[in-house]
């Protein structure tokens, strides 16, 4: 069952990615999946929460993937699983 709640937390500078919450888990989804918005250079955030919001079914099918414990499809096996959701 893929999670109902996606919830963007903001962007992690350090890490070059967005922390994304959900009812499965938290993880970093990062920038360099949204490379195709700008080439060479990092998306605006309001075109990374476009990004986020038009590819939300492969990131949670990824999120599920991960708490199952398996390794998710490129390009989606760049997320990176934080913590489950308790």
């Amino acid at each position: 069952m893929l999670p109902v709640k996606l919830d963007v937390q903001g962007r992690d500078v350090v890490q070059g990615a967005y922390r994304i919450e959900t009812d499965a888990g938290r993880v970093l989804v990062p920038e360099c999946l949204m490379e195709g918005l700008r080439p060479g250079e990092r998306p605006s955030h309001q075109e990374a929460y476009e990004w986020i919001a038009a590819h939300s079914r492969q990131i949670c099918r990824a999120i599920e993937t991960l708490t199952a414990g398996r390794p998710p499809r490129p390009p989606y096996d760049l997320i990176t699983l934080l913590h489950l959701a308790e």
